[in-house]
């Protein structure tokens, strides 16, 4: 169980309706249950059967379901961004910010210590009035968090993007023209009344304490900038990686990986919010196939077709037969990061997408798409130097050369900077996996709960 300290804290947790947070909460909530504290989840209703797997301490982790209204704008039953297009998650934000009173009955009934929460800008003044410290836990790079709330106002813009203020921590974040709309889109209606840049400003400038899944071996500068900025504490839990998994890679897969020679497979997720424009789509999979190496590419079908065979290039499959393969289904991402065939990642950058190849010997190719993965696209390549960013054009397209200019590049056994970053990342990769650094985070970060209750 390993050391706790001090009293058994009750705690709280309340993501943003997303899986990509839904997770890491998750991974948390196992943390603080495996040293004796007890979690409340609160979640849609119809999320709570697809999570309870992963729910390692089921007499200290108890699930509260949410149901949440019939908004007009929103598809009926849709409780999660994975079926909610971007442009319409501010219905889904209006949808849970109706859930309010639900919300205050199961504190009265469960009486947390503590609520750990994100988007939910109403949090922080319920908890007050009810004894409970609020504390914002956010699953986004510190660096990211910093970036949308100092540097991004209402009033920001494109040209004020591009130009970072002064005492901004990286010299080395740089947005093109072209990006800066996409950073911008904070400024637009998010839920409520608010824009995402004002619902995300109140939750950090409400709460007691801001927290952060990241360590200081990765953003220290930027987890400073933010105390800094906000006057307040900031704790970290560390990447709280769940514990090693005893599952095995699908036959199916292992099979066809074993065709190739070690570290020589490039593997391309995009994660699940991800959806091509066709032509974007068969740009891409060109892309994989001019690189000359074998390739298994996992995207949705882009947006129009059913299934990605129809949207492949007429004579693509014949050609990269027995070499490529493109599949539009589910697939075991972390896994398959593990196969020792598998030599390069090309991915969105997603944070917890992040994590998970910071933990691999794969070469990282990325192709960041909205705010957050351009910033922790920068991270990675500009500050820790672990991988590469692939060229994109004015428009924003990605070309099959740029695409295969990049994979070739880190695959290169013989170019120096290829070895550079792949030393970087192994060195890294060292440091996270180290099972003291997660514990002494975790202790610290109960440490640091207890002392804010006290």
């Amino acid at each position: 169980m390993g050391k706790s300290g001090g009293s058994k804290l009750n705690v709280a947790v309340f993501p943003w309706v997303a899986y990509g947070h839904f997770i890491p909460f998750l991974h948390l909530s196992n943390k603080l249950a495996q040293k004796g504290h007890k979690i409340s989840f609160l979640l849609p209703k119809g999320v709570k059967p697809k999570l309870e797997s992963l729910n390692q301490y089921p007499s200290l982790i108890q699930f509260f379901p949410l149901v949440l209204p019939r908004i007009d704008g929103l598809p009926p039953g849709a409780e999660t961004t994975s079926v909610v297009p971007l442009n319409q998650q501010k219905h889904l934000a209006f949808a849970v910010d109706q859930t309010r009173d639900q919300v205050e009955s199961i504190f009265k009934v469960t009486k947390p210590d503590i609520v750990l929460y994100d988007f939910w800008f109403w949090i922080p003044d319920l908890a007050r009035q009810l004894g409970i410290r609020p504390i914002l836990y956010g699953v986004v790079s510190s660096m990211s968090m910093a970036f949308n709330t100092k540097v991004v106002t209402n009033e920001t813009t494109a040209e004020e993007v591009i130009e970072l203020p002064p005492g901004y921590p990286s010299s080395t974040v740089r947005f093109k023209a072209e990006e800066a709309p996409i950073v911008l889109f904070k400024a637009k209606d998010f839920g409520s009344g608010l824009t995402f840049y004002q619902r995300i400003k109140t939750t950090l400038t409400e709460s007691d304490a801001i927290a952060f899944r990241t360590c200081r071996e990765i953003e220290e500068p930027f987890c400073d900038y933010v105390a800094k900025e906000f006057g307040k504490p900031v704790l970290l839990s560390g990447p709280c990686f769940p514990e090693t998994k005893t599952e095995q890679l699908d036959e199916k897969w292992v099979n066809w990986l074993s065709q190739f020679e070690s570290n020589s497979v490039v593997f391309c997720s995009f994660g699940s919010q991800s959806e091509l424009q066709k032509d974007e789509f068969q740009e891409m999979v060109l892309g994989f196939e001019s690189c000359g190496l074998p390739f298994l590419v996992a995207l949705k079908p882009p947006q129009g077709c059913l299934t990605v065979e129809e949207a492949l290039p007429e004579g693509f499959e014949e050609r990269v037969k027995g070499r490529g393969l493109v599949y539009g289904g589910w697939v075991p991402q972390e896994l398959l990061l593990h196969h020792p065939n598998i030599g390069c990642f090309v991915n969105h950058c997603g944070y917890g997408t992040m994590w998970e190849f910071l933990l691999t010997d794969c070469q990282i190719v990325l192709i960041p798409e909205i705010g957050d993965q351009i910033l922790n696209t920068r991270l990675m390549v500009n500050e820790l130097k672990i991988g590469v960013e692939v060229e994109r054009a004015k428009t924003r397209r990605v070309s099959k050369e740029s695409l295969s200019e990049a994979i070739k590049f880190v695959m290169d056994k013989d170019n120096k900077t290829a070895n550079m970053l792949r030393a970087n990342h192994s060195k890294l990769k060292q440091t996270l996996s180290s099972r003291n650094l997660q514990e002494e985070y975790v202790n610290t970060f109960i440490q640091a709960l207890q002392d804010l209750v006290k």
